[in-house]
């Protein structure tokens, strides 16, 4: 199956990051000659252009690297990408979604939350649930070389992202476990990463124990690759043995969740619904009960998290109906009537006002549709400054000016395939569940300071709820509460009647 896909789609993983440590198998000389050729008939033999003067291990790893593109289908995508077809330009129509299709935690009845976290609790407890995080990006803009998820965002306990997700699951797993009278609850994540960050992800995981989790419960994979292309189309060389590639976009997912095998685990597991998410929120509310029980109840295959657009300028996609289908509709693409319309029914609200957070419910049903929608997803152009070497001389060529393309797919991308009445959003508190980071420290916004910021004024939060009396002093504010302790603000009625002077840090009750 998945090699039906790999000829559909020829967006293939290609275990680049892994030619370093294992050396793969030598080709023959007409093996490497019959690939020459597919790729000289496709008008792209510039990438054997130095072919005679690599070692036989670089020899090797060109051909493996090269073995996994289609030339043919490379063209097709840089074509496409270079040279759009011109469409007339048709009015776009954008709504938000039908009511029956949304709910508000801001303003739903307190009965029905609790109904949704019963169900989703349920579904946890008999091991329906799984987690599949987008963790591919590195920390280059936080001044970190290490994958995102390790970053340390300046908790007083110097907890990274992952290990803030993992002690989530496993709270969760406990409380499920606790509710059902369940002898083994397991929410299994699937872990994303892209090329240089696969190794760097294993290591720290491996380093850490898995956080208390268990080894065979998590399962990290790669997302795949696509050559970088030249402005008249042609694929770009890194070095003389080595095609410049970049990851495929977090739309990259659903090929990879198939190839890598993480699907067929899925299917093995007995999983139904599955939960998604980018690994830069600190405050994502991991296999969220509340999520999993209003998706399972609308029986949909794909529903999506938003948070309350902040003003009618704030520049976020926004979740709508374009056209008719369920979709993502940039700030940019809507105009100023638009953006500050309000909502009828709510006249002090905005009426579009549903802000996009990639942070996304999946039926296992719809991932078993997968293999009928990847070839139809679009690729998007991102023009970039790609380091690479000149085929005619072999001189390194650091360029100052955009040369060329990456090609990327994004995790959205499947909305306007979806029925509309297989589509759900529900809005959450953004004080609770969306901190993003992705500034450096100092910016003042989606920064590793606003994210530990954000987790001690709900810690803090928390413990003022359950009775505590927080002493705060100047800068000295909040709570830190450990996933171990409380997965949402629950139990922590022992904090009743105690003064907490801030800031503090609660690892045990």
């Amino acid at each position: 199956m998945a090699e039906a896909i790999k000829g559909t789609v020829s967006n293939l993983i290609g275990k680049i990051s892994g030619s370093a440590q294992h050396t793969p198998r030598e080709p023959s000389a007409e093996e490497i000659q019959q690939l020459r050729k597919k790729y000289t008939d496709a008008g792209q033999g510039q990438v054997f252009a130095f072919v005679d003067e690599l070692s036989t291990v670089e020899k090797s790893q060109l051909f493996h690297q090269l073995s996994n593109f289609d030339p043919i289908r490379i063209n097709e995508l840089a074509d496409k990408a270079l040279n759009p077809p011109k469409t007339e330009e048709t009015a776009i129509t954008v709504e938000p979604l039908p009511e029956v299709a949304t709910a508000s935690i801001l303003d739903s009845d307190p009965t029905d939350i609790q109904k949704w976290y019963d169900a989703g609790l349920k579904e946890v407890a008999e091991n329906h649930v799984a987690v599949v995080l987008m963790a591919g990006g590195q920390g280059t803009r936080l001044g970190s070389s290490a994958p995102k998820g390790c970053f340390d965002i300046g908790l007083l306990s110097e907890k990274s992202l992952f290990q803030l997700m993992a002690e989530r699951i496993a709270k969760l797993q406990e409380l499920a476990a606790k509710a059902h009278g369940a002898a083994k609850v397991v929410i299994p994540w699937y872990v994303m990463t892209s090329g240089p960050t696969r190794k760097p992800t294993e290591e720290f995981f491996e380093k850490h124990n898995y956080f208390g989790l268990l080894k065979e419960n998590v399962f990290i994979f790669e997302q795949g690759v696509l050559p970088c292309i030249s402005n008249d189309g042609k694929i770009l060389l890194e070095s003389k043995g080595k095609v410049a590639v970049a990851p495929d976009g977090n739309g990259g997912i659903y090929l990879a969740l198939v190839t890598s095998g993480a699907r067929e685990d899925m299917h093995r597991r007995g999983i139904k619904h599955i939960h998604s998410y980018g690994v830069d929120n600190c405050l994502v509310k991991v296999a969220d009960p509340v999520f999993i029980g209003f998706s399972a109840s609308k029986d949909v295959d794909i529903a999506t998290k938003v948070v309350r657009k902040r003003n009618a300028t704030e520049s976020v996609g926004l979740i709508v109906q374009k056209n008719g289908k369920p979709d993502v509709v940039e700030y940019s693409e809507i105009d100023k009537e638009t953006a500050e319309a309000k909502d009828p029914k709510q006249p002090d609200v905005l009426k579009f006002r549903a802000a996009n957070i990639v942070n996304h419910y999946y039926s296992f049903r719809f991932f078993e549709s997968l293999e009928t929608l990847m070839h139809k997803l679009p690729h998007h152009v991102a023009r970039k400054k790609i380091p690479c070497v000149n085929p005619e001389n072999g001189e390194s060529i650091k360029p100052t000016t955009p040369n060329g393309i990456k090609l990327e797919q994004f995790v959205f991308d499947v909305f306007p395939l979806t029925p509309l009445d297989k589509f759900a959003s529900i809005e959450v508190r953004r004080e609770e569940e969306f901190s993003p980071l992705k500034n450096p420290r100092g910016t003042g916004e989606d920064d590793p300071d606003t994210s530990r910021a954000d987790i001690m004024k709900q810690g803090q939060r928390w413990a003022e709820k359950a009775g505590a009396t927080v002493v705060t002093d100047g800068d000295a504010f909040g709570v830190e509460v450990s996933p171990l302790i409380s997965y949402g603000g629950e139990n922590l009625e022992f904090l009743s009647g105690r003064e907490i002077k801030a800031p503090a840090i609660l690892e045990r009750e």
